[in-house]
């Protein structure tokens, strides 16, 4: 499915395409929130689930990959292809994106255990593309190897685990260093957004 082309007051995304990638148990906020916020810029939004990790309650065999709170992918009550479609990792290219956002919760526990997810994430990183995560969505990025000497932020549950990994750890709402944004919590989501929608429309 493609998108629908959609007129808006939000033009400085247009024309850039932003994956966001969950397994079960993300933060159901933490993707939300940059879906509705850079798809209002004008971003194409591609959301990737991969079905991996623990279900909330009750599961059920076949049920989609589920956020803490509920929320499931596909996003049942915004329509596919008017701001996102959904795709398989498979069939997304690092190439044909412009950015690659991890949200937090326990997700990112499923996602730096998949070989073929650090794949992905190290390639659209190689590519000089915008890889972004918060809260703990950075533990993917320690298990995809990019974050020695760089300047981050992260849930401060993983603070330890970024300066172990060679990590520059700072307590700031949100923090970009080269093509690396992160995120502390769910309240600095304007932050995080904001830092993606300047690296993105400046490009």
């Amino acid at each position: 499915m493609g998108f629908v082309k959609r007129t808006g007051p939000g033009t400085r995304l247009k024309n850039k395409r932003v994956a966001i990638i969950a397994a079960n148990e993300f933060e159901d906020v933490e993707l939300l929130y940059p879906f509705l916020r850079l798809s209002e810029e004008g971003a194409e939004v591609i959301i990737i689930p991969v079905r991996t990790g623990l279900h909330p309650r009750p599961a059920i065999p076949d049920k989609p990959v589920t956020g803490r709170f509920g929320t499931p992918i596909p996003l049942m009550v915004f329509g596919e292809g008017v701001r996102h479609v959904i795709k398989n990792l498979d069939e997304v290219k690092h190439d044909e994106i412009d950015a690659l956002i991890i949200p937090g919760g326990f997700s990112p526990d499923s996602l730096r255990i998949n070989e073929k997810v650090l794949k992905f994430v190290k390639d659209v990183y190689e590519a000089g593309k915008v890889v972004a995560a918060i809260c703990h969505g950075p533990h993917v990025l320690i298990s995809a190897g990019l974050v020695k000497g760089r300047k981050v932020t992260a849930y401060r549950a993983v603070r330890d685990d970024l300066i172990n990994a060679g990590a520059i750890f700072v307590d700031e709402p949100a923090v970009r260093d080269g093509n690396i944004i992160t995120g502390r919590v769910p309240d600095d989501l304007p932050e995080f957004c904001q830092l993606i929608i300047e690296a993105l429309s400046s490009k």
